[in-house]
């Protein structure tokens, strides 16, 4: 399987969601590929692309997850996307999954 089941996933996440890179990887069908759907994401970067990337986020526990890139110009990319789809981001980088989680259908 190539990374577009990956993008394909991540197309589906809605404006104002989040998912991690771990939930992406299951509803792919693949649940032990989180690194792969980083690997994924982070070769769109340069490229004309239509996949919503800064909607993943690194897992942190069962109630939050983070932005993970570790570029300090590349996380505030993604800290400025997604508030401006009204996402809130903490001081450390965390977004609430209770209040921000996408919860796919089945």
């Amino acid at each position: 399987m190539g990374w577009e089941a990956y993008y394909r996933v991540v197309r589906r996440i809605p404006r104002g969601r989040v998912a991690t890179y771990g939930q992406v990887a299951l509803v792919a069908g693949k649940p032990r590929a989180a690194r792969q759907v980083g690997y994924a994401l982070s070769a769109l970067r340069g490229t004309s692309h239509r996949i919503p990337w800064q909607r993943v986020l690194g897992s942190r526990n069962r109630a939050s997850a983070a932005i993970s890139i570790l570029d300090p110009m590349g996380s505030a990319v993604q800290r400025a996307l997604l508030e401006d789809e009204g996402v809130e981001v903490d001081e450390r980088g965390c977004v609430s999954l209770a209040r921000f989680g996408w919860r796919p259908r089945r």
